[in-house]
C-alpha cells in the first residue's frame, strides 16, 4: 500500500494480524496530518509500530535518526524490518519486543498511536515504562481517540508529573505532546 506521511511517499506492507492490515489507520493519518516532522537528530522510538508506518516515516524526515520500532505481536516486527528494508531503512530502524530493549536505552523522541484497547491498567504501564526513558529534553507525541479516553489520558498523564499538552484535535482524536515537568511550556493549547 502507498502512505504519504509528511509529504514522503512510502511503500508499505501489512498483514492480518497487525494493527491496521492493509490501510493507513485514521488516528495515525490524524498523527501525521496534524504535526510537523520532527527535525533533531537523535534516537527515537515508535511505541506499539505494527506494520511500521510511523518508524518508516520517522526515518524517512529525520535522516540522522536512529529508530527504534517496539510491538509485542513478532509478525508486526518482521513486518518493520521488511517495510524498512524495502524503504532503504534497514540501516537505521530496529525492531524489538520489548524486553530486548536495554533499560538504559532513552530516547530523545516517541511517537505513538497507543493500544489503547489493551485497557486502562496496561495502558498506564506501558505508558509509563517508556516515557521514563525520554532524554531531559525529550518528548513523546501520542494519537489517542478522544472516544478512548484521550482527555483523561491527557489529565492522568499530568497527574504523574508530567507535562502534557494538546497539540491538536482532529476527526475524534487528541494529539498529545507529552515533556518533563521541567522543560519549557511545548507551544500546545493547553487542557480539555
Amino acid at each position: 500500500m502507498e502512505v504519504s506521511p509528511w509529504g514522503h511517499r512510502l511503500t508499505l506492507q501489512s498483514a492480518t494480524g497487525v494493527f491496521a492490515a492493509g490501510r493507513l489507520d485514521l488516528g495515525t493519518s490524524v498523527l501525521f496530518r496534524e504535526t510537523a516532522p520532527p527535525t533533531r537528530a537523535g534516537r527515537y522510538l515508535d511505541l506499539g509500530c505494527g506494520y511500521g508506518v510511523i518508524a518508516c516515516a520517522l526515518a524517512t524526515a529525520v535522516t540522522r535518526a536512529e529508530v527504534w520500532a517496539v510491538d509485542v505481536n513478532e509478525r508486526a516486527l518482521q513486518l518493520v524490518r521488511d517495510n524498512a528494508q524495502a524503504c532503504g531503512l534497514s540501516g537505521r530502524v530496529r525492531a524489538y519486543l520489548p524486553h530486548e530493549v536495554e533499560p538504559s536505552v532513552t530516547f530523545h523522541e516517541i511517537w505513538s498511536n497507543p493500544p489503547i484497547r489493551i485497557g486502562k491498567p496496561a495502558l498506564h504501564d506501558l505508558l509509563l515504562t517508556w516515557i521514563r526513558r525520554l532524554t531531559p529534553d525529550g518528548r513523546a507525541v501520542l494519537v489517542v481517540g478522544k472516544n478512548l479516553g484521550a482527555d483523561s489520558l491527557h489529565r492522568w498523564i499530568e497527574d504523574q508529573g508530567w507535562r502534557c499538552a494538546r497539540l491538536a484535535s482532529a476527526k475524534g482524536f487528541r494529539v498529545l505532546e507529552v515533556t518533563h515537568a521541567t522543560q519549557p511550556t511545548p507551544g500546545g493549547v493547553h487542557g480539555g
